[in-house]
């Protein structure tokens, strides 16, 4: 209990049409991992404005979707895999601009990463 222990991202943008049977089959069939150990899969969209986390929190599937209001996630290209992310990085994809200092991805040797920065933006209206 407490905290994040094991965050991973899916490198390779999904359809965002899918849900919890569909993300969890690409946990465990394109990833290689058990969608039911605890840890939080992410998974972008393909135009890097979104992102959704899909965990087991041992009664079931747990869906979390963000979209930013303006803007995109700075993601690295499109590649097959899976990264483990650090509390720190995964804390970066939902604090604002305000609260970041500049992050930087490290478990990539390339220059892949940026700096992740979510913007904040006026609140929306109505919903729709």
């Amino acid at each position: 209990p407490g905290g994040i222990n094991r965050a991973y991202l899916a490198t390779r943008p999904v359809d965002f049409r899918k849900g919890h049977a569909g993300l969890a089959l690409i946990v465990q069939s394109v990833l290689g991992h058990d969608p039911y150990n605890g840890a939080i899969y992410l998974f972008r969209s393909k135009r890097g404005d979104q992102l959704k986390c899909l965990v087991w929190d041992q009664t079931g599937l747990i869906l979390i979707d963000k979209k930013l209001e303006g803007g995109a996630f700075a993601w690295p290209k499109p590649a097959d895999g899976v990264i483990r992310l650090s509390p720190a990085q995964f804390a970066a994809l939902f604090e604002d601009e305000e609260d970041q200092r500049a992050f930087q991805w490290k478990d990539r040797p390339t220059n892949d990463w940026r700096a992740v920065r979510a913007e904040r933006r006026q609140r929306p209206r109505l919903a729709g």
